[in-house]
């Protein structure tokens, strides 16, 4: 029986793990569960998997528990604020965390996590992103388990060789895979006119709006380039991307004698969960099995600059001074809010996002408050550079 707990258990990644651990109540109990502020669902998840704990916002104390009061669930305890994600996140009695929530809030405890010794199943961008290699040190010094959740990087994973001081020796470059998201074939010169509802309307994947617009301008890719180089230890110009529309194919590793490995599925985010929840073994996901008699194609096309030129921004952050991948998320963040709030053109993301990178020259940062200080800093300068791309 594992322990878990998972933070962000409303977002997409967090029902769908939670899918996932109802298939298999003899392998999983839940400890824990975390929300921002979807009090309702949350309330819902209690009843049906009995937490100990239910952490949300400070703010949302009172109204969780009146909404456990009503659902009759009397063996949860309500806990609220930041602090209160890094204690059940480092918690004895926690086995594995699914660290599932958005943005830079998701990095304390998932230090927390890794400080521990945890298995943290990781689909928290932010932590690498933006921790870097401070991150991979909490990681290290905790002797705990990092395993990757998103498709792409659980798919490296799945393909590179078992023991890690053997990667350096074998992988010649890994591939990372991209949809294209829903703006793939028009015509840059009209994406000045791209709605936030048309941003948000994946062709393959289900995921939140933030997740679904980075997906759109490929800055989620570049993100991804930045987590690959933490994760697998790899130089940037190891890491390619190239444009795969049927998201069957979810990464590649080409090894030192050109041999190319690829990890394939339907594209359904239970199958990377359920591999991570079971590393090293393996366990029914709910997802489809994949249908090689119905696949018409499997097609690939580079990923052009004039197109999604946020994607470039990867390599530019990471040759740049330490913190630069921190400053590009920041950024990022407050663009993408800015445009689902109708108050920037999609086409002006890479813009703020790219002034920003220029606008900064980070010092090392030393520590978690380093960290935070530089992520408050670039959200200062993002919103000027906001200022100057609104109409």
């Amino acid at each position: 029986m594992q322990t878990l707990a998972v933070l962000g258990s409303t977002g997409s990644i967090g029902t769908q793990t939670l899918d996932v651990v109802a298939r298999h109540p003899q392998r999983f109990r839940v400890f824990a569960l975390s929300a921002h502020s979807q009090v309702e669902l949350l309330a819902q998840q209690c009843r049906q998997f009995s937490p100990r704990y239910a952490v949300v916002a400070q703010a949302q104390v009172a109204a969780l528990r009146l909404a456990l009061q009503g659902l009759g669930v009397n063996g949860t305890e309500v806990l609220g604020g930041p602090e209160a994600l890094c204690q059940v996140a480092a918690a004895p009695e926690v086995d594995a965390v699914m660290a599932a929530i958005v943005g830079v809030a998701g990095l304390a405890p998932c230090a927390a996590a890794a400080r521990s010794g945890k298995k943290l199943l990781l689909a928290n961008k932010e932590a690498l992103v933006v921790g870097g290699e401070w991150f991979m040190q909490q990681v290290r010094a905790g002797g705990g388990t990092l395993l990757p959740i998103d498709s792409e990087h659980s798919a490296v994973f799945q393909c590179l060789p078992e023991s890690p001081a053997l990667w350096a020796q074998r992988v010649e470059k890994i591939v990372l895979t991209a949809s294209g998201g829903p703006f793939r074939l028009r015509d840059p010169a009209s994406l000045a006119s791209v709605t936030p509802e048309q941003a948000c309307a994946h062709p393959n994947w289900v995921m939140g709006r933030k997740i679904s617009v980075d997906s759109a301008t490929m800055m989620n890719k570049a993100l991804e380039v930045i987590e690959a180089h933490y994760l697998f230890g790899l130089a940037p110009e190891q890491i390619e991307v190239v444009i795969h529309p049927q998201s069957v194919i979810h990464s590649m590793v080409q090894m030192r004698d050109r041999s190319v490995l690829a990890q394939l599925g339907t594209p359904d985010m239970r199958v990377p969960i359920a591999y991570g929840l079971s590393w090293p073994e393996r366990i029914e996901s709910g997802a489809e099995a994949l249908d090689f008699a119905r696949l018409a194609d499997l097609s690939f096309e580079p990923a052009q600059r004039e197109r999604f030129p946020g994607l470039y921004l990867a390599w530019q952050a990471l040759a740049g001074p330490s913190g630069s991948t921190a400053l590009l998320n920041a950024a990022n963040e407050v663009a993408v809010q800015a445009f689902l709030e109708r108050r920037l053109r999609f086409d002006r993301i890479c813009a703020v996002n790219e002034g920003t990178l220029q606008a900064l020259s980070p010092s090392k940062p030393d520590g978690l408050d380093d960290l935070l200080a530089l992520d408050a800093q670039a959200r200062s300068v993002a919103q000027a550079q906001l200022r100057r791309w609104q109409d």
